[in-house]
Protein backbone atom coordinates (compact mmCIF):
# COMPACT_ATOMS: atom_id res chain seq x y z
CA UNK A 1 0.00 0.00 0.00
CA UNK A 2 2.81 2.44 0.92
CA UNK A 3 4.67 1.62 -2.31
CA UNK A 4 1.52 2.26 -4.33
CA UNK A 5 1.06 5.64 -2.69
CA UNK A 6 4.68 6.56 -3.42
CA UNK A 7 4.33 5.46 -7.06
CA UNK A 8 1.12 7.43 -7.50
CA UNK A 9 2.74 10.56 -6.04
CA UNK A 10 5.73 10.20 -8.39
CA UNK A 11 3.46 9.71 -11.40
CA UNK A 12 1.44 12.76 -10.38
CA UNK A 13 4.60 14.86 -10.21
CA UNK A 14 5.81 13.64 -13.60
CA UNK A 15 2.65 14.98 -15.22
CA UNK A 16 3.80 18.52 -14.47
CA UNK A 17 7.28 18.35 -16.03
CA UNK A 18 8.39 17.82 -19.64
CA UNK A 19 10.75 15.09 -20.83
CA UNK A 20 13.81 17.36 -20.80
CA UNK A 21 13.32 18.23 -17.15
CA UNK A 22 12.55 14.61 -16.35
CA UNK A 23 15.91 13.50 -17.77
CA UNK A 24 17.92 16.10 -15.86
CA UNK A 25 16.09 15.33 -12.64
CA UNK A 26 16.68 11.58 -13.05
CA UNK A 27 20.42 11.86 -13.66
CA UNK A 28 21.41 15.16 -12.00
CA UNK A 29 18.67 15.24 -9.34
CA UNK A 30 17.99 18.89 -10.05
CA UNK A 31 16.11 21.12 -12.48
CA UNK A 32 17.75 22.22 -15.77
CA UNK A 33 17.65 25.83 -14.57
CA UNK A 34 20.17 25.00 -11.83
CA UNK A 35 22.99 24.39 -14.34
CA UNK A 36 25.14 27.34 -15.40
CA UNK A 37 26.38 28.18 -18.90
CA UNK A 38 29.94 27.04 -18.13
CA UNK A 39 30.18 23.47 -16.84
CA UNK A 40 33.34 21.77 -15.57
CA UNK A 41 33.36 17.97 -15.68
CA UNK A 42 35.91 16.14 -13.49
CA UNK A 43 35.87 12.35 -13.70
CA UNK A 44 37.63 11.08 -10.59
CA UNK A 45 36.76 11.77 -6.97
CA UNK A 46 40.18 13.34 -6.38
CA UNK A 47 39.86 15.92 -9.15
CA UNK A 48 36.22 16.60 -8.32
CA UNK A 49 37.16 17.40 -4.73
CA UNK A 50 40.03 19.65 -5.80
CA UNK A 51 37.83 21.70 -8.13
CA UNK A 52 34.86 21.94 -5.76
CA UNK A 53 37.17 23.12 -2.96
CA UNK A 54 38.17 26.07 -5.18
CA UNK A 55 34.58 27.31 -5.54
CA UNK A 56 33.54 30.58 -3.92
CA UNK A 57 29.90 31.12 -2.85
CA UNK A 58 29.40 27.38 -3.25
CA UNK A 59 26.00 25.71 -3.21
CA UNK A 60 24.81 22.26 -4.24
CA UNK A 61 21.70 21.32 -6.20
CA UNK A 62 21.42 17.55 -6.53
CA UNK A 63 24.70 16.44 -8.09
CA UNK A 64 25.50 19.95 -9.35
CA UNK A 65 27.87 22.23 -7.45
CA UNK A 66 27.49 25.91 -8.36
CA UNK A 67 29.79 28.77 -7.48
CA UNK A 68 32.45 31.19 -8.66
CA UNK A 69 35.92 30.41 -9.98
CA UNK A 70 38.08 33.45 -10.64
CA UNK A 71 34.88 35.52 -10.50
CA UNK A 72 33.16 33.43 -13.19
CA UNK A 73 29.98 31.53 -12.43
CA UNK A 74 30.31 27.81 -13.17
CA UNK A 75 28.73 24.46 -12.45
CA UNK A 76 30.89 21.49 -11.46
CA UNK A 77 29.50 17.99 -12.05
CA UNK A 78 31.35 14.71 -11.75
CA UNK A 79 30.97 12.80 -15.02
CA UNK A 80 32.30 9.47 -13.71
CA UNK A 81 34.36 7.11 -15.87
CA UNK A 82 33.76 6.03 -19.43
CA UNK A 83 31.97 7.18 -22.56
CA UNK A 84 28.51 5.86 -21.54
CA UNK A 85 28.58 8.07 -18.43
CA UNK A 86 29.87 11.03 -20.43
CA UNK A 87 27.12 10.54 -23.02
CA UNK A 88 24.47 10.60 -20.29
CA UNK A 89 26.03 13.79 -18.93
CA UNK A 90 25.97 15.43 -22.35
CA UNK A 91 22.36 14.38 -22.89
CA UNK A 92 21.51 16.12 -19.63
CA UNK A 93 23.54 19.25 -20.38
CA UNK A 94 22.02 19.78 -23.81
CA UNK A 95 18.70 20.16 -21.96
CA UNK A 96 20.06 23.02 -19.82
CA UNK A 97 21.49 26.45 -20.60
CA UNK A 98 25.03 25.03 -20.60
CA UNK A 99 26.98 26.03 -23.70
CA UNK A 100 30.65 25.58 -22.74
CA UNK A 101 31.68 22.22 -21.29
CA UNK A 102 35.20 21.72 -19.98
CA UNK A 103 36.53 18.27 -19.11
CA UNK A 104 39.38 18.08 -16.60
CA UNK A 105 40.99 14.96 -15.20
CA UNK A 106 43.69 12.35 -15.79
CA UNK A 107 44.74 10.43 -18.88
CA UNK A 108 47.43 7.94 -19.82
CA UNK A 109 50.46 8.93 -21.87
CA UNK A 110 52.59 7.40 -24.62
CA UNK A 111 56.18 8.65 -24.16
CA UNK A 112 58.98 8.81 -26.71
CA UNK A 113 57.04 10.49 -29.52
CA UNK A 114 57.08 14.06 -30.87
CA UNK A 115 56.23 15.86 -27.63
CA UNK A 116 57.98 13.34 -25.35
CA UNK A 117 55.14 13.56 -22.81
CA UNK A 118 55.74 12.69 -19.19
CA UNK A 119 53.84 12.51 -15.91
CA UNK A 120 53.46 16.05 -14.61
CA UNK A 121 52.76 17.44 -18.09
CA UNK A 122 49.38 18.97 -18.94
CA UNK A 123 47.86 18.22 -22.32
CA UNK A 124 45.17 19.80 -24.47
CA UNK A 125 43.77 17.28 -27.00
CA UNK A 126 43.80 18.48 -30.61
CA UNK A 127 41.49 15.63 -31.56
CA UNK A 128 40.19 12.33 -30.26
CA UNK A 129 40.07 9.05 -32.14
CA UNK A 130 36.72 7.43 -31.34
CA UNK A 131 38.07 4.03 -30.32
CA UNK A 132 35.18 3.61 -27.88
CA UNK A 133 31.89 1.77 -28.35
CA UNK A 134 29.51 4.64 -27.59
CA UNK A 135 30.48 7.04 -30.38
CA UNK A 136 29.61 4.57 -33.20
CA UNK A 137 26.10 4.16 -31.77
CA UNK A 138 25.53 7.92 -32.00
CA UNK A 139 26.94 7.99 -35.53
CA UNK A 140 24.58 5.18 -36.52
CA UNK A 141 21.66 7.10 -35.02
CA UNK A 142 22.74 10.47 -36.45
CA UNK A 143 24.06 9.51 -39.88
CA UNK A 144 24.93 13.10 -40.84
CA UNK A 145 27.90 12.79 -38.47
CA UNK A 146 29.51 10.24 -40.78
CA UNK A 147 29.91 12.90 -43.47
CA UNK A 148 30.93 15.67 -41.07
CA UNK A 149 33.73 13.76 -39.35
CA UNK A 150 37.02 12.58 -40.75
CA UNK A 151 37.76 8.88 -40.35
CA UNK A 152 40.53 6.34 -40.85
CA UNK A 153 40.68 2.56 -41.19
CA UNK A 154 41.23 1.11 -37.75
CA UNK A 155 45.04 1.11 -37.42
CA UNK A 156 44.88 -1.73 -34.93
CA UNK A 157 44.36 -4.03 -37.92
CA UNK A 158 48.03 -3.58 -38.75
CA UNK A 159 49.04 -5.30 -35.53
CA UNK A 160 46.27 -7.81 -34.80
CA UNK A 161 43.33 -9.57 -36.38
CA UNK A 162 40.24 -7.40 -35.93
CA UNK A 163 37.79 -10.13 -34.98
CA UNK A 164 35.75 -7.51 -33.07
CA UNK A 165 35.49 -3.76 -32.76
CA UNK A 166 35.22 -0.94 -35.27
CA UNK A 167 36.64 -1.27 -38.77
CA UNK A 168 36.42 2.50 -39.22
CA UNK A 169 37.55 4.97 -36.55
CA UNK A 170 35.97 8.41 -36.63
CA UNK A 171 37.75 11.49 -35.34
CA UNK A 172 36.04 14.06 -33.11
CA UNK A 173 37.46 17.47 -32.24
CA UNK A 174 37.06 19.98 -29.40
CA UNK A 175 36.16 23.61 -29.89
CA UNK A 176 39.30 25.22 -31.27
CA UNK A 177 38.79 28.59 -29.55
CA UNK A 178 38.39 27.02 -26.11
CA UNK A 179 41.39 24.75 -26.62
CA UNK A 180 43.56 27.66 -27.74
CA UNK A 181 42.65 29.72 -24.66
CA UNK A 182 43.67 26.85 -22.38
CA UNK A 183 46.86 26.18 -24.32
CA UNK A 184 47.95 29.83 -24.38
CA UNK A 185 47.25 30.20 -20.68
CA UNK A 186 49.21 27.03 -20.04
CA UNK A 187 52.17 28.31 -22.04
CA UNK A 188 52.22 31.51 -19.99
CA UNK A 189 52.18 29.59 -16.69
CA UNK A 190 54.10 26.37 -17.41
CA UNK A 191 55.74 26.70 -20.81
CA UNK A 192 57.64 23.41 -20.71
CA UNK A 193 54.75 21.43 -19.20
CA UNK A 194 51.86 22.23 -21.55
CA UNK A 195 51.43 20.25 -24.76
CA UNK A 196 48.81 19.89 -27.48
CA UNK A 197 48.53 16.28 -28.67
CA UNK A 198 46.36 13.70 -30.42
CA UNK A 199 44.34 11.43 -28.12
CA UNK A 200 42.70 8.01 -28.43
CA UNK A 201 39.61 7.16 -26.38
CA UNK A 202 39.21 3.53 -25.37
CA UNK A 203 36.59 1.74 -23.28
CA UNK A 204 38.69 -1.07 -21.96
CA UNK A 205 41.17 0.18 -19.40
CA UNK A 206 42.39 -3.39 -18.84
CA UNK A 207 42.94 -4.13 -22.56
CA UNK A 208 45.85 -1.79 -23.30
CA UNK A 209 48.00 -4.56 -24.74
CA UNK A 210 51.40 -4.27 -26.40
CA UNK A 211 49.61 -4.44 -29.76
CA UNK A 212 47.43 -1.53 -28.72
CA UNK A 213 50.43 0.53 -27.59
CA UNK A 214 52.24 -0.20 -30.86
CA UNK A 215 49.15 1.02 -32.70
CA UNK A 216 49.16 4.29 -30.77
CA UNK A 217 52.82 4.89 -31.55
CA UNK A 218 52.27 4.15 -35.24
CA UNK A 219 49.82 7.07 -35.56
CA UNK A 220 51.63 9.41 -33.15
CA UNK A 221 48.95 9.30 -30.46
CA UNK A 222 50.44 10.55 -27.18
CA UNK A 223 47.44 10.40 -24.82
CA UNK A 224 44.77 7.81 -23.97
CA UNK A 225 41.55 8.40 -22.06
CA UNK A 226 38.04 6.99 -21.66
CA UNK A 227 35.74 10.01 -22.15
CA UNK A 228 36.90 12.74 -24.54
CA UNK A 229 35.80 11.27 -27.89
CA UNK A 230 32.10 11.25 -27.02
CA UNK A 231 32.40 14.65 -25.29
CA UNK A 232 33.70 16.23 -28.50
CA UNK A 233 31.34 14.22 -30.72
CA UNK A 234 28.19 15.22 -28.85
CA UNK A 235 29.47 18.78 -28.59
CA UNK A 236 29.46 18.89 -32.38
CA UNK A 237 26.09 17.14 -32.62
CA UNK A 238 24.35 19.36 -30.08
CA UNK A 239 26.16 22.63 -30.87
CA UNK A 240 27.90 22.80 -27.50
CA UNK A 241 31.45 24.12 -27.16
CA UNK A 242 33.64 21.45 -25.58
CA UNK A 243 37.30 21.00 -24.70
CA UNK A 244 39.52 19.01 -22.35
CA UNK A 245 42.57 19.67 -20.22
CA UNK A 246 44.24 16.59 -18.77
CA UNK A 247 47.15 15.56 -16.58
CA UNK A 248 48.97 12.25 -16.95
CA UNK A 249 48.31 9.61 -14.31
CA UNK A 250 50.54 6.95 -15.83
CA UNK A 251 52.58 5.84 -18.84
CA UNK A 252 51.34 2.43 -20.04
CA UNK A 253 54.13 0.03 -20.91
CA UNK A 254 56.66 1.71 -18.59
CA UNK A 255 57.57 1.38 -14.91
CA UNK A 256 54.76 3.86 -14.23
CA UNK A 257 52.04 1.73 -15.80
CA UNK A 258 48.97 2.06 -13.58
CA UNK A 259 48.00 -1.58 -14.01
CA UNK A 260 51.45 -3.05 -13.37
CA UNK A 261 53.02 -0.81 -10.75
CA UNK A 262 52.44 -0.06 -7.10
CA UNK A 263 54.29 3.24 -7.34
CA UNK A 264 52.61 6.61 -7.97
CA UNK A 265 54.80 9.12 -9.73
CA UNK A 266 55.67 12.15 -7.58
CA UNK A 267 54.54 14.50 -10.38
CA UNK A 268 51.08 12.99 -10.89
CA UNK A 269 49.22 15.22 -8.43
CA UNK A 270 51.24 18.39 -9.20
CA UNK A 271 50.33 17.81 -12.85
CA UNK A 272 46.58 17.87 -12.20
CA UNK A 273 47.06 20.89 -9.91
CA UNK A 274 48.68 22.67 -12.86
CA UNK A 275 45.75 21.73 -15.07
CA UNK A 276 43.27 23.13 -12.52
CA UNK A 277 45.20 26.40 -12.22
CA UNK A 278 45.33 26.78 -16.01
CA UNK A 279 41.60 26.15 -16.26
CA UNK A 280 40.69 28.61 -13.52
CA UNK A 281 42.93 31.34 -14.95
CA UNK A 282 41.37 30.80 -18.39
CA UNK A 283 37.75 31.20 -17.33
CA UNK A 284 37.48 34.95 -17.85
CA UNK A 285 38.49 34.50 -21.50
CA UNK A 286 36.39 31.36 -21.91
CA UNK A 287 33.33 33.23 -20.68
CA UNK A 288 33.59 35.62 -23.63
CA UNK A 289 33.88 32.96 -26.36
Amino acid sequence: MINKIKRDLINLGLKFIDNDEKITRIFLETAPSNVNEIVILPTTKLVMKKVVNKLDNKNKKGYVYNGLLNGVRVSVIRSHMGCPNMAIMMECLKRTKANKILRIDFCGGIPGLKNNVNIGDVIIPKLAYCGDGTSPEYILTNTSLSTQLKSIENPRGKFQNLIAGNQIIYISKPNEALSNVLYNQGKSLYESKIKMVDLWTIDALFCETQEFLRTMKSIEVEAIDMESSILFLLGALYNLKTCAILGFSDLPGTEYDFLNSNEIHSEMEPGIDRAIKILINSLADIKNI
